[in-house]
């Protein structure tokens, strides 16, 4: 009976589909394409701002309590706002309000304050939860779309894999374009005295391979940081970089609102879903998604992606960036990070096909843990040293592009038809792990925080393992049931 009734659905999704026209699948490709153009620029003001902010703002530790607020309002965010706003707003337009919300904290860059980064930081916290989830449902429901287009000839478990990938290919590009921006403009006319560029800025007096890297701690608790010059840019840069960004975040906005259709275009897919959930019953159900088991072992491995993704911005940046090589170079590293990112993005679906979901994941984990030992154990030093941040910063963005991809699919994979309630709680998680980082990065030194995050790495993989045994299981019975039942009909 459930299976004519999906085939049912299924011949009315197509009839309603072809009636779009022939081309509707080049209108989805395209619709992915400017949504992720959107995040690429808006993303590349985000980005380059934020990287700076432990390192320009060490006032009070103001550039991570402001990152902190970020985070952490994204956590109330992530609980009470998605569903409302999105069934408010749709999914396309939470998009381009959600964009208008980060705009304050890129104009506070002007006249940094407490006063004005933290209220601002907080409107970009709030903001983030309804425009991920936007985002994610947004990607879920075309790969269905498109998967109905095609007549089911690919699986949509495997489409909605490449839209993400897609997807974040152009939002890993805004690593790389911001930090080449923030790069270019803090190291244009830097000077000494007057007339010498200023590139590695370390003082003589400061060993700075037992002093950077692992071995960094928060300039309070060691009188020898002081040493290490992290200098602020001339204001004059610093204002051009942040008119940049802030031109950026207006032109995703307008994309948004211009290049990507409505999903009411696509409402056949989710006939009778939509209409029989009211915006309430969403809010309990994102609370209930809690209680799923696949849910809670999920937690872990989200939480350690908001946790590296936290140590990459702040404390590499920081510690094996800005303390041997200066503030200019953390967008050179950062570049390093993006390009990496990006080509992880464009390859993971190709690899998976041939690997299998499992088999990538557990070897990035391996990949990744193998990452953290070396850093735990490189001083940083020699000539090579800049070369040697290149190659780690790429290898940290391989690994995180993995993570994004793999464990966001996921989340479409495991709850079909609830994924608002399963992404809003994605970033909820992410964000916790993220305000965890963000809150002890004046406390704890860089060595403990590497440790962190390999114990919650490790943890997380294992819950990952977990819901994969558990599926194979459930596989596994229906299977037999399927034979048994087809073995008495021969009887």
């Amino acid at each position: 009976m459930r299976d004519d009734q999906q085939t049912t659905t299924d011949r009315e999704a197509l009839e309603a589909i072809e009636k779009l026209g022939p081309r509707e699948k080049w209108r989805i490709v395209k619709n992915i394409a400017v949504l992720g153009f959107a995040f690429m620029i808006h993303f590349t003001a985000f980005h380059g701002t934020s990287n700076l902010q432990s390192s320009l703002h060490t006032d009070g530790s103001l550039g991570a309590y402001t990152l902190a607020s970020i985070y952490g309002s994204l956590i109330v965010s992530n609980l009470f706002l998605p569903v409302l706003v999105i069934r408010f707003l749709g999914c396309k337009w939470t998009v381009v309000v959600s964009f208008i919300a980060y705009m304050p904290y890129i104009a506070a860059q002007f006249y940094p304050s407490f006063a004005t980064l933290i209220p601002s930081g907080l409107a970009v916290g709030f903001g983030g939860g309804p425009l991920w989830c936007a985002k994610c449902t947004y990607l879920s429901i075309i790969a269905e779309a498109f998967s109905v287009a095609t007549r089911r000839k690919v699986r949509t478990e495997y489409l909605i894999v490449k839209f993400f990938s897609l997807f974040f290919v152009f939002y890993q590009l805004a690593q790389v374009l911001g930090n080449l921006i923030s790069f270019t403009v803090l190291s244009y006319g830097a000077t000494v005295d007057g007339n010498e560029t200023r590139s590695i800025v370390q003082s003589l007096s400061v060993n700075v391979s037992s002093t950077c890297g692992a071995n960094y701690e928060a300039p309070s608790e060691n009188a020898a940081q002081g040493a290490i010059d992290l200098q602020r840019p001339d204001a004059g840069q610093l204002n051009t970089l942040t008119g940049i960004f802030l031109a950026c975040m207006v032109a995703a906005s307008v994309s948004v609102a211009i290049g990507v259709d409505s999903l009411k275009r696509y409402s056949m897919i989710r006939a009778g879903q939509a209409d029989q959930v009211s915006g309430t019953r969403m809010l309990i159900i994102t609370l209930r998604q809690l209680g799923n088991r696949y849910q809670l072992l999920l937690l872990p491995i989200t939480a350690f992606i908001g946790v590296e993704q936290a140590f990459i911005a702040v404390d590499f940046t920081k510690s094996f960036v800005a303390c041997g090589l200066g503030i200019s170079y953390i967008g050179y590293a950062m570049i390093c990070f993006g390009l990496a990112n990006a080509v992880a993005a464009a390859v993971t679906p190709y690899i998976t096909k041939q690997l299998g979901r499992r088999a990538l994941i557990f070897l990035t984990a391996i990949f990744h843990a193998g990452l953290v030992t070396f850093m735990l154990l490189w001083r940083p030093t020699g000539e090579y040293y800049k070369y040697s941040i290149m190659v780690v910063a790429s290898c940290w963005g391989l690994a995180d592009g993995v993570w994004l991809i793999q464990i966001n699919s996921l989340s479409g994979i495991l709850f079909p038809g609830n994924e608002e309630a399963a992404f809003s709680n994605f970033r909820l998680w992410e964000a916790t792990g993220s305000v965890i980082m963000y809150a002890t990065s004046p406390f704890l030194s860089t060595f403990q925080k590497l440790l962190f995050v390999l114990g919650i790495m490790t943890v997380g993989t294992v819950g990952y393992g977990i819901i994969e045994l558990m599926e194979y299981r459930v596989k596994r019975a229906v299977t037999e049931k399927r034979f048994e039942a087809v073995s008495q009909q021969v009887d």
